[in-house]
């Protein structure tokens, strides 16, 4: 049920149907951070620790996260940043792709996101080298 160019547009109800889905996952992500903009990840016995840095004193691709997302809810940019830089992107890339989907939802159009093996690699690099130069001594600045 695409719609023609030059024809009216859908009723807003259908609209509005078609943005549950969305809507849906926005508010989720929204009490999701509500909730960790609420219960602070820098006072000890809120969350649990990292398996992975309790273990190794490995810092993983996610360790930060939860501090990230609490100075972001804040709008301390600079404090998300620090603890996890590649969580910021991911919150950027996140409404990007959040804000394309509502919209061609709200219109009736699909989304299709297809992820072919060079961009699946590239994303796996990208990770793959922040968690590595995070934990070497010259990616301190990277630590959460």
């Amino acid at each position: 049920m695409n719609a023609e160019p030059g024809s009216a547009a859908p009723p807003v109800g259908t609209a509005l149907r078609r943005l549950a889905v969305p809507a849906g996952v926005l508010g989720s992500v929204i009490v999701a951070f509500a909730y960790v903009g609420t219960v602070d990840p820098n006072e000890p016995g809120h969350y649990p620790a990292c398996p992975l840095l309790r273990l190794t004193g490995v810092f993983c691709p996610g360790c930060g996260g939860l501090r990230s997302a609490h100075a972001f809810v804040h709008g301390d940019l600079t404090t998300a940043l620090g603890a996890n830089a590649l969580a910021v992107v991911g919150y950027g890339v996140f409404a990007a792709l959040w804000t394309l989907w509502a919209v061609r939802a709200a219109r009736g159009q699909r989304v299709r996101i297809e992820l072919g093996p060079a961009h699946l690699y590239g994303i796996g690099v990208l990770v793959a080298v922040f968690t590595l130069v995070r934990n070497l001594p010259f990616g301190a600045w990277l630590h959460p």
